[in-house]
């Protein structure tokens, strides 16, 4: 998958405006617009895996916090038999900072806010293509203006 950082070296490249080359600019919109909604598509889709994921993980998390997972489950997980290392079992309303800082759980989630985060740089350059023709416009106006017409 595509990170961040070549995302917006790749917008960067694909947001100039050929203010010489108005015309092709904009037929070439449709293509811009293709291009970074195919992008956006297979990361909402990714997203939307990770987030069921993290539900199965904090499923698993709850069971584990509270001792209900097999031997067997523990192995395959590769977890710890004892979740609190030897000490005492937390008070009910203390679970929730151990599931909160479980390393996996925070992995995941931090996962998932890539993954949002990669989405809505998508939208918005989304949104900058689909508007394009506005600043085109613009730049024809502006010029009409300079020149008198």
């Amino acid at each position: 998958m595509m990170d961040i950082e070549s995302l917006l070296k790749m917008w960067e490249t694909d947001s100039k405006i050929d203010d010489v080359n108005l015309d092709d600019t904009s037929i070439n919109s449709a293509k811009l617009h293709s291009k970074y909604l195919e992008l956006f598509s297979h990361v909402k889709l990714r997203l939307k895996k990770k987030e069921l994921e993290l539900a199965i993980l904090n499923k698993d998390l709850w069971l584990y916090y509270n001792g209900k997972m097999t031997q067997e489950e523990l192995d395959k997980l590769g977890w710890n038999y004892d979740p609190f290392n030897g000490m005492a079992k937390p008070l009910k309303g203390d679970m929730n900072k151990f599931y909160d800082a479980d390393p996996n759980k925070v992995e995941m989630e931090m996962r998932v806010e890539y993954l949002k985060t990669f989405c809505d740089t998508c939208k918005d350059i989304l949104d900058n293509v689909r508007f394009r023709h506005l600043t085109i416009k613009n730049i024809i106006a502006h010029r009409q203006f300079v020149s008198g017409n």
